[in-house]
């Protein structure tokens, strides 16, 4: 049975959100397979597409033989289906040592404690936020809401001044939705970059308590050595969207499915205690980073097929997290949901740096609309991000109303 062609190197074939009838397609009947190489694909390879829950964790807890490092020189560093200017040859692209030892120079920014810090900042922004809706206001909810709250966070872990940061948004939504070959725009990640650089020169002057200053002074204990300015400046090419991009999309996301599913809003409004396993159910559900890319390292067989040594390997966690062999009702969304082991943030060596300042403003976003007491409801057609690598909404139009 041949399978309903959909061209993933295209981000035009998730202008309408992630194609999960495609998917599902895959999972029934060829988990594992190969998309022919195409006008945006680099190299002129194609790749294996691996769509299954099984396999798709499996291959992420195999760097030996799935590496995010050994791409033999290709473009995009090893993790491009399409042509696509990268953020640098950093923490997604590496491998252990040399992984570990990038990682442990971030990591004390993002700890549990190092996150809960930020908590009462945070929830003080977002409560002005709130406190600032009116009722029967009509506003797009992602530029309104959602990229506020994770924009500034990401921007407190960085220390960008406050005047800066509605301009770097700026560049970011700019650079994500225009139709380019990469996934951000060279144009904007060019902008990106600059500003990268004058920051970096600011924190060696000036050193201050935040992590990227940190990461600018920090040593290497076998040599002493620092990162280098273009080093250091894919740090901040990476941790900015990443942080930023990835959450905004979340509770965007996690707001359209509460409005597609009401009965879903009346079960936390009664049982706010359900809160914790919400945030995990939000996190499947939109899946923002759908998927990675890996190099095989050896000939291996996976369901049948031979993946051969070379061969670029791609996994799909948006499908592994809509895999009926795994989840019971899969495309229900259900606040309630319990197991949830979800891929939303990765698993093994490259689990999600930012998880847990994700979980918290998702926590603190969601605890103060239900506070707030508002009602939204969708008032248009929402609009997606072309964009095959952060698929999220662009527009979500609501009009907000008194809760009943």
């Amino acid at each position: 049975m041949n399978a309903p062609y959909v061209d993933l190197s295209d981000s035009r074939s998730f202008a309408s959100g992630f194609p999960h009838d495609f998917f599902s397609w895959l999972r029934a009947h060829e988990p594992n397979y190969w998309h022919e190489p195409t006008a945006a694909t680099p190299d002129g390879e194609g790749f294996w597409v691996v769509s299954r829950y099984q396999d798709v964790n499996a291959i992420i807890m195999d760097p030996n033989t799935f590496s995010s490092d050994k791409a033999g020189g290709r473009t995009g560093g090893g993790t491009a289906i399409k042509h696509e200017i990268t953020a640098g040859k950093l923490l997604n692209q590496t491998d252990d040592p040399y992984h570990r030892r990038l990682r442990e120079l971030v990591n004390k920014g993002f700890t549990v404690k190092a996150v809960a810090a930020l908590e009462d900042e945070l929830r003080a922004r977002t409560r002005r936020l709130m406190n600032s809706l009116e009722v029967d206001e009509e506003c797009n909810f992602v530029k309104r809401i959602s990229r506020e709250i994770p924009t500034q966070a990401i921007c407190i872990v960085l220390g960008v001044p406050e005047e800066d940061r509605i301009t770097l948004c700026d560049w970011l939504d700019r650079g994500v939705e225009a139709p380019s070959d990469s996934v951000i725009a060279t144009e904007y990640l060019s902008k990106l970059r600059r500003y990268a650089q004058s920051l970096i020169e600011e924190k060696r002057a000036l050193p201050q308590t935040d992590i990227f200053s940190a990461i600018v002074h920090a040593e290497f204990e076998a040599d002493g050595s620092t990162l280098t300015d273009y080093e250091l400046r894919s740090f901040f090419s990476l941790l900015f969207p990443a942080g930023a991009e990835t959450t905004t999309r979340s509770i965007s996301g996690g707001m359209l499915a509460f409005l597609e599913n009401p009965n879903q809003l009346q079960r936390l409004h009664a049982k706010p205690a359900l809160l914790k396993t919400t945030i995990e159910e939000i996190v499947r559900w939109t899946t923002p980073s759908v998927y990675k890319r890996r190099t095989a390292t050896r000939d291996t067989r996976f369901n049948g097929k031979t993946i051969g040594e070379g061969d670029k390997v791609t996994f799909w966690e948006m499908s592994a997290n809509r895999d009926e062999r795994v989840f019971n009702r899969p495309f229900e969304f259900d606040i309630a949901r319990s197991p949830n082991k979800h891929l939303g943030f990765g698993a093994g060596v490259h689990f999600c740096l930012g998880a847990a300042l994700a979980r918290l403003e998702l926590k603190i976003v969601f605890e103060e609309l239900l506070r707030r007491g508002l009602k939204f409801e969708l008032n248009g057609e929402p609009e997606w991000v072309p964009n095959n690598r952060l698929v999220g909404l662009k527009s979500l139009p609501v009009r907000i109303a008194l809760a009943d």
